[in-house]
C-alpha cells in the first residue's frame, strides 16, 4: 500500500509570506494615517466656515449681534477663557434702559488636538484677499490700525464689526501641528463690509513656491 505524503511549506517560504503581510500592513496603516490627518484638517476648516456662516445668518434672522472669537482668553467680548483651537460663539442681547446686558454664550466648538490656528514658514506674502502677510495667525481689525483683533461680530445687516461699530476684515489659518506639508493649510477670510466668509487651501506652484486658491 502506498503511503501519500503532503508537502507544506518550509520555514522559509513562511518567512517570505509573513513578511510580505507585515509589508501590507505598514503601507495600509501609513496611508490610513495620511487620510485621517487630512481629515482632521478639513474637518476643523469646514467647522469654522460653518460656525462664521451660520453665525451671520442667525445675526440676519435674529436681529441681534452675534460675537465669534477665536482661541478666547477672557475679557471681551466674553470672561470666559478656553484653551488654544477653541471657538466661542457669544450673544449680545438688546440694551435696557440704554444698559447693554453682559453678552451670553450660545456656543463653544473645539479644534481637534492635532490642529491649531497658526501660520508656517513658506506662507505667501500674498495672503488671501490681501489680509496682512501671512504671519499672523487670528488677524482681524484689518487696516484699523489696533493691531490684530481675535473676534468679528456679526450684525444683523450681516456685516462684520468691531466693538466700535467699525468694519472689521479679517483672516485666520489653521494648520496640522508638526506636519511638513505646507499644503495641508487651509484659510478663511471675513469681509467687514458684507460679512462674507470665503475659505482657501494652500497650493504647490511649483519651484518652492506656493499659492492661495479660493474653494
Amino acid at each position: 500500500m502506498k503511503l501519500s505524503r503532503h508537502r507544506g511549506f518550509s520555514l522559509l517560504e513562511l518567512m517570505v509570506v509573513v513578511s510580505i503581510g507585515f509589508a501590507l500592513a505598514c503601507m495600509s496603516v501609513l496611508t490610513l494615517l495620511t487620510l485621517m490627518n487630512k481629515s482632521h484638517v478639513d474637518n476643523a476648516y469646514d467647522t469654522t466656515l460653518e460656525v462664521l456662516r451660520n453665525t451671520r445668518h442667525l445675526a440676519i434672522t435674529q436681529s441681534h449681534q452675534y460675537y465669534v472669537s477665536f482661541n478666547p482668553t477672557g475679557g471681551f467680548p466674553s470672561t470666559a477663557a478656553f484653551p488654544a483651537g477653541t471657538i466661542e460663539v457669544t450673544y449680545q442681547p438688546p440694551a435696557v434702559g440704554g444698559i447693554l446686558p453682559a453678552v451670553q454664550e450660545v456656543a463653544v466648538y473645539t479644534l481637534p488636538p492635532d490642529i491649531s490656528f497658526n501660520v508656517l514658514t513658506g506662507f505667501p506674502i500674498n495672503a488671501p484677499d490681501s489680509f496682512g502677510s501671512g504671519l499672523t495667525a487670528i488677524d482681524f481689525g484689518q487696516q484699523l490700525g489696533a493691531g490684530s483683533l481675535q473676534y468679528v461680530s456679526f450684525m444683523p445687516d450681516g456685516s462684520a464689526q468691531d466693538s466700535l461699530g467699525n468694519y472689521n476684515s479679517g483672516i485666520l489659518y489653521l494648520i496640522r501641528t508638526g506636519t511638513t506639508d505646507i499644503t495641508a493649510s487651509r484659510a478663511v477670510t471675513v469681509w467687514g463690509a458684507t460679512g462674507r466668509v470665503r475659505g482657501w487651501r494652500l497650493y504647490s506652484a511649483g519651484a518652492g513656491a506656493y499659492t492661495w486658491k479660493q474653494q
